[in-house]
């Protein structure tokens, strides 16, 4: 009984004295994995917080951008619209030039081309006639 309790207890001890030692070390080391993987989560998130402040930037001028040059079409239109009214010789022509002024802004969007439907894909052979040799005859391109 003494026996079995001694086979029992040493393997216990030791186990516990191995957590208890493993555990001081880990937690004495600076450079323990824990608290470097934590500054390189702290790097990443970062690293992501200022990517996503650049892309709001960029998106945000990028619309700054945008709504400035919409406001200079409108400025060239209404610039081109007063120079019809004010330099045309004859009502006929200001009246042409402003429908062609407007017709242009007011265009229709194009409708996107489709190939014909009906059209044969290549062939990756040359075509010949019904009773004519092909290339892979013996009497192909002998001259008789």
């Amino acid at each position: 009984m003494e026996h079995s309790l001694l086979v029992w207890l040493l393997p216990t001890l030791a186990l516990v004295a191995g957590v208890a030692i493993g555990f001081l070390v880990a937690r004495l080391l600076p450079n323990a994995a824990p608290n470097r993987t934590q500054r390189q989560l702290d790097d990443i998130q970062e690293r992501f917080d200022n990517y996503q402040n650049e892309v709001v930037t960029h998106f945000n001028s990028t619309a700054n951008l945008v709504k400035k040059l919409t406001q200079s079409y409108q400025e060239v239109q209404d610039h081109l619209a007063e120079g019809a009214n004010r330099l045309a010789l004859d009502e006929l022509t200001r009246q042409r030039l402003l429908a062609a002024l407007h017709s242009e802004s007011a265009q229709a969007p194009r409708e996107r081309l489709t190939p014909p439907r009906d059209q044969e894909p290549p062939r990756d052979y040359a075509p010949k006639t019904p009773n004519a040799p092909g290339m892979l005859d013996e009497q192909y391109g002998l001259k008789k």
